[in-house]
């Protein structure tokens, strides 16, 4: 019998992520050894429990509302009065213009990417997807998905920034989006206001050049976990044509949730439009009506975080630690990445080598930008404690094989 099924989707179901395929791959050897032999720090999948105000929030939901009211549909686009919050709190926090009209309630920050990129990517597969590397995995496979090609834009060392010249010389006639995401995924750094205006200068030139609009994705799960004196510029007051891409996910701590926005500037280029084609994508995707509960959650947790002492414990214990043993780290400013140098310069093979002492680390390869290892610290801090001999080792075992 002839099988007829997609190949591209039977082929990303038989081959999850690499963060993925290493998550799994942790869960077999703690079932084998013991959980508490496996160092794991694969998934950014934060540890720190959720505000006090997130289940007193929900607590107060379920005792006061209706369960029909509650539980049942909101609009497709998500309840206007959440919409009415965010677009509040937005103007209120960063002085941008914000419209509920052009906000969008999303399954988190995957949907709401996927959603976007849907929107935005013209018809026919013309357009072009600019990411800038190092970048989540997913990037390319929802930007694929929604008809689009990818191109790839190295960001410069050694701070992660974006070269203008280099964007320049990237841009072009099919250019349709570049995807922002600051803090960054897997390096923890932050584009400065600076970078971003020299950025969003170029690319005003393209669209004068090319006569299109040229679409800032920012992918935003990350904006509030920064440390020191990192500022996260709001993008939307540097560049119009942008579309802001948030999740609760990590702010809040509740990646399994699943709940966030899509916010469409209001002074981006055929703004009413480009929403009209986000509802649209949405439609055709399936992803209508966000989860209510969590939707009803959101007005009384803007702005509220999860204890973000304890990832810079985690950061700088991790790092101190690491540069002391010899490795080569980028110390970042928000998210709770670390992005390490690979001994040797090969990621794949140093992951291999870590594995024989339980360390599970990601390689870099599938994030566009081959040689570093990202090490996820969104752990419990004991166990950064417990692993750091495992580190040690592991750099001990490639200096013996290096000799």
């Amino acid at each position: 019998m002839e099988k007829r099924i997609s190949q591209k989707m039977e082929g990303l179901g038989t081959r999850r992520s690499v963060i993925r395929e290493i998550f799994e791959y942790g869960n077999r050897r703690k079932a084998e050894i013991g959980a508490e032999r496996v160092f794991d720090f694969s998934l950014g999948n934060p540890s720190v429990p959720a505000p006090p105000v997130v289940n007193e929030t929900l607590a107060a939901l379920l005792a006061e509302r209706e369960p029909a009211a509650l539980h049942g549909y909101t609009t497709a686009a998500g309840d206007m009065g959440v919409r009415r919050a965010i677009a509040a709190y937005l103007e209120k926090t960063h002085g941008a213009a914000a419209d509920p009209a052009l906000i969008y309630l999303t399954v988190g920050a995957a949907a709401a990417l996927t959603i976007t990129l849907s929107a935005v990517l013209p018809d026919g597969g013309e357009g072009e997807v600019l990411l800038l590397a190092p970048f989540f995995p997913e990037y390319r496979v929802f930007a694929e998905q929604a008809g689009g090609r990818v191109r790839v834009l190295p960001l410069r060392e050694p701070d992660f920034s974006i070269d203008p010249a280099a964007l320049r010389a990237a841009l072009n006639e099919h250019t349709a989006a570049v995807i922002v995401n600051s803090p960054n995924n897997p390096v923890g750094s932050v584009l400065t206001e600076g970078n971003l205006r020299e950025a969003a200068d170029v690319l005003r030139e393209a669209e004068a050049a090319y006569g299109h609009p040229i679409y800032l994705v920012a992918d935003e799960p990350y904006r509030e976990l920064v440390y020191g004196d990192a500022v996260v510029p709001f993008i939307p007051n540097l560049y119009q044509d942008t579309i802001v891409c948030y999740s609760f996910s990590k702010s809040l701590s509740l990646p399994g949730e699943r709940i966030g926005y899509i916010f469409v500037s209001p002074e981006a280029a055929f703004a009413r439009e480009v929403y009209a084609a986000v509802m649209g994508a949405g439609r055709a995707l399936g992803f209508v009506c966000a989860p209510a509960l969590f939707q009803y959650m959101i007005p009384a947790c803007l702005g509220q975080t999860a204890d973000l002492t304890v990832y810079r414990e985690n950061r700088d214990l991790l790092y101190s630690s690491l540069t002391e043993m010899g490795y080569t780290c980028v110390k970042p400013d928000g998210a709770f990445y670390l992005f390490v140098k690979a001994p040797g310069g090969d990621a794949g093979a140093f992951c291999k080598l870590a594995q024989r002492h339980e360390l599970l680390l990601v390689p870099s390869d599938d994030f566009g930008y081959p040689g570093y290892l990202r090490i996820s610290y969104c752990v419990a801090t004991d166990m950064i404690r417990r692993a750091l001999p495992a580190f040690r080792a592991a750099m001990n075992d490639y200096e013996k094989e290096e000799r």
